[in-house]
Formats: structure tokens, sequence, C-alpha cells
């Protein structure tokens, strides 16, 4: 008897989402929304905890920034702040990400 694979659907190879809007994680800084819309959040990782085996983010810069490159580096950032770990940044980027994107 032989084998037949049946394929899923070709989804479009992307990156992990969170709420709709993609995650791309470069070593610890994590960008979340898309570079095609007017904003995105860059969140970096400023320290990690052991639970287990595992480090865990604990403390994370987290930015709303115009992803505009003619703007510099400087002008791009709109808002800032740093939250106890991963889960209350993304939800704090959420938020400032859903408000900006709607203007």
């Amino acid at each position: 008897m032989s084998e037949q694979k049946k394929s899923a659907p070709k989804k479009e190879q992307g990156f992990p989402t969170y709420k709709g809007k993609p995650l791309v994680r470069s070593g610890d800084t994590i960008y979340y929304g898309s570079m095609r819309d007017k904003y995105v959040i860059k969140m970096d990782i400023k320290s990690k905890k052991k639970v287990g085996d595992l480090d865990v983010a604990d403390k994370v810069s987290v930015q709303l920034m115009y992803t505009d490159p003619e703007i510099r580096t400087r002008k791009q950032i709109v808002k800032t702040s740093e939250k106890e770990g991963l889960y209350l940044a993304l939800d704090i980027a959420e938020a400032w990400l859903t408000r900006a994107l709607a203007e």
C-alpha cells in the first residue's frame, strides 16, 4: 500500500503572531507589528531570571516607534516604558499599537 500524503493548504510562511500581528525576534529584541504599517513596537529584554531550566524575561523595555526610514532614529520613538515580564510588555504593546494604528 502506498502512503498518500495529504498536503495542507499552502499558507504563507510567516512569523508567529500575537492578536493577529507578527512577532519577529532577533536575539533579545522582539518587534511586534508589521513594518508596512506606520508604527511598530520594539521590545528589548533587559534582564532574565531562571525558572527551572528556562531563562525567562524579567525586565522588558517597550517602545512605540515610527517605521518611516526617513525619520531620524532618535525621532522615531513615540512612547517608551519598562515592564516586569514579557506578558505585561506584550499587553501594553498591543494596546499602544492598536491605538496608534487607529489614528
